[in-house]
């Protein structure tokens, strides 16, 4: 069955939907996550890529560690409860100030995660991995693209000869005991359970300690599609799908971004929408602590509806 695209009439005011009622909109409650796009060159040019990330896909220049530097002082200025600092792309390891950025992250007290295809970048960096293992622990947590537990599925995500790869640079952070998780898709009508379980297997044919049943080390996201319709969250959806909007990703989130050509980082809503000018929100944290309405496909497939956060 082909599927429905979306209504052209939907999302295009900040405020109302296309029906004429309130859009909904969430506030920072705290700031618990602040993520880093290191930026969105990498290896890979997978299929469904939300950020269009590729060997060629340089929109998002690489962040520098004097930059990621001036974000967490500002954090430790203003008194955030500012936990984890995570690390995306494109493919981080790509971003040669990748080390010194963790190194500094960790060393002022905050958990870190970066999320990687542990292929051939990551692997160029595995002596200075090391280092940051023995110095900090498992305070540094490395989260594995692995799309799904079938080299098949995973390889008309990823490419042709993806597979070994990733799974070859997994077997390695599991062996030297890093902290491991790992990002699947719910791409094939498979139930979450049936997923989880053919995870489990793989897990153990493999030897590496990973609870699939756990939704923290083992992340499942939903499939997105800014084409493909989807309902409009209104302030009424709260009280109808009983959740709250503190639930959702932007309630406790930012991610910095640079631009191609930008003098400076910018601060964005979240992960998902790093180009849609709606949700840039300033230069600094101070000026990113505004409401975030909910006006794009991924707000509502992704985390109202799919209960999805990149932090979880």
């Amino acid at each position: 069955m082909l599927p429905v695209l979306l209504d052209p009439a939907k999302f295009k005011d900040a405020s109302l939907t296309a029906k004429g009622e309130r859009r909904a909109q969430v506030a920072l409650k705290s700031l618990d996550t602040l993520w880093f796009n290191t930026g969105t060159l990498c290896n890979l040019t997978c299929r469904n890529c939300y950020i269009e990330s590729s060997p060629r896909n340089d929109r998002l220049v690489y962040l520098t560690a004097a930059e990621v530097a001036a974000y967490l002082d500002e954090i430790e200025r203003d008194s955030h409860p500012t936990r984890l600092i995570g690390f995306t792309g494109g493919e981080p390891f790509m971003n040669s100030d990748l080390p010194a950025m963790l190194d500094d992250v960790l060393s002022r007290g905050f958990k870190a995660m970066v999320l990687t295809n542990a292929m051939k970048p990551m692997h160029k960096m595995k002596p200075a991995l090391l280092t940051l293992l023995h110095k900090h622990g498992r305070n540094l947590t490395l989260r594995v693209s692995v799309d799904h537990y079938d080299r098949k599925l995973h390889e008309e995500e990823r490419g042709a000869q993806s597979w070994k790869p990733t799974i070859d640079g997994l077997k390695w952070l599991s062996d030297q005991g890093f902290d491991v998780h790992i990002a699947g898709r719910r791409f094939s009508h498979e139930t979450e359970q049936e997923v989880r379980a053919g995870y489990a297997r793989l897990f153990d044919e493999l030897g590496v300690s990973i609870d699939a049943d756990s939704p923290v080390t083992l992340v499942l996201f939903p499939e997105m599609d800014p084409t493909v319709d989807v309902p409009e969250i209104t302030t009424a959806c709260w009280g109808i799908l009983k959740k709250s909007p503190d639930s959702v990703m932007c309630a406790s989130a930012r991610m910095i971004v640079k631009r191609k050509g930008a003098e400076r980082p910018a601060v964005v809503a979240c992960t998902l929408l790093p180009y849609d000018p709606q949700f840039e929100l300033g230069t600094t944290l101070a000026d990113s602590v505004g409401d975030v309405p909910l006006n794009h496909p991924h707000c509502a497939k992704f985390c109202v509806l799919g209960g999805a956060a990149c932090s979880q």
